[in-house]
């Protein structure tokens, strides 16, 4: 009976194109649609109901670790809904969930919003890019659009480190190798360390999230491989802070050559409810390792970085506020929610009052 329920909401979750379902004791099942939470018209979740799904979808050995860890992220496949990640947590004493559909397929490019220069990144050979921005800002979509670029044009081996595996890609030029955290490898940054001994010309990276894992990640890009990571940063600066604010002394003057000498991009990225509301839209800022760029970051002039962004538009460039200040020019967003999000609200204004004034 359980599983029916189940079935029924991951089906209404695909008919309404939601991108989350929310399953939680005495809430009814909660979808977040075009970046807004809807409640179903449908009776409160009972915690019996909670345990029934957490036992369907759950092998003993996830069960165990949950048990350990009170925390487990596990990914389902769904003939409706297609991939999703869900993240399961326990509150007062009964599992609930937290399902992110990951679609059936990638979108195209203009679909998901990103400029061109993505693709321009995605054909480079060797460095760092980094995707960074808050978590539901399609980071992973990201990611997965440029593997599948990679995928339909190169001819190499692209290995992922995932937690979860959100899509799943068939070779096309490509060998593509996906691993997935606590299914196949057990943390990132193990998987990291085997993955540079197993040939791979692109690595991806879910998450760079500690110390290990950032410095094998430079060394990576540094000896020749094209690395793909993300980063839960709201700016490139802060993207770079929070790099080398993990190491101390001599490390960290190693880390900022390092990040010199094999930075390729940085893409912040941002989902914004559109002005129609019946979609979302990406703002997002973009950096460009460019001699410029790698100069300030191996003075450490991080603070100089976005008067670069600014004059560098012709290089592909742009900063969070200007790309904010396109979609509202278009009608994308409305004036509350590029006010709401602006990094500098006051210039933003001042901007508006202004509009023939522009970055180079």
């Amino acid at each position: 009976m359980t599983g029916n329920v189940l079935e029924r909401y991951l089906t209404l979750a695909a008919d309404l194109q939601a991108s989350d379902l929310h399953l939680i004791k005495g809430v009814a099942p909660t979808f977040r649609i075009n970046g807004e939470i809807t409640l179903a018209d449908a009776q409160e979740i009972s915690g019996h109901e909670l345990e029934q799904i957490y036992r369907e979808l759950t092998s003993p050995e996830q069960q165990q670790r949950f048990d350990r860890d009170w925390e487990l992220c596990i990914s389902l496949w769904h003939a409706a809904i297609g991939r999703s990640r869900i993240t399961v947590y326990r509150r007062n004493g009964f599992p609930e969930f937290s399902f992110r559909f990951c679609g059936k397929s990638i979108p195209k490019r203009e679909e998901l919003g990103l400029p061109v220069k993505v693709d321009d990144l995605a054909r480079r050979t060797h460095g760092l890019i980094l995707v960074t921005g808050p978590t539901g800002a399609g980071k992973t979509t990201t990611l997965n659009y440029m593997i599948n670029l990679m995928n339909l044009e190169r001819r190499s081996k692209i290995i992922t480190i995932e937690d979860p595996i959100e899509f799943v890609h068939d070779n096309n030029r490509a060998i593509i190798i996906q691993h997935e955290v606590l299914t196949d490898v057990k943390s990132f940054r193990s998987a990291l360390v085997h993955t540079l001994r197993q040939d791979p010309d692109v690595i991806v990276i879910g998450e760079l999230r500690d110390h290990e894992t950032i410095s094998t990640a430079l060394a990576a890009a540094e000896t020749g491989h094209l690395v793909l990571a993300t980063l839960h940063s709201p700016n490139a600066v802060q993207a770079f802070e929070r790099i080398l604010g993990v190491f101390e002394g001599n490390a960290q003057r190693q880390v900022i050559l390092q990040l010199a000498n094999t930075l390729q991009g940085v893409l912040v990225q941002e989902l914004l409810p559109s002005a129609t509301r019946e979609q979302r839209v990406l703002a997002y800022e973009l950096v460009v390792g460019t001699p410029a760029i790698r100069r300030l970051v191996r003075d450490n002039l991080l603070h100089q970085i976005e008067n670069v962004i600014q004059t560098s538009k012709k290089e592909g460039m742009m900063l969070f506020d200007a790309c904010l200040f396109e979609r509202y020019q278009k009608c994308e967003i409305t004036y509350d929610t590029a006010i709401s999000h602006a990094r500098d609200p006051e210039a933003f204004e001042k901007r508006l009052a202004n509009p023939e004034t522009d970055e180079g």
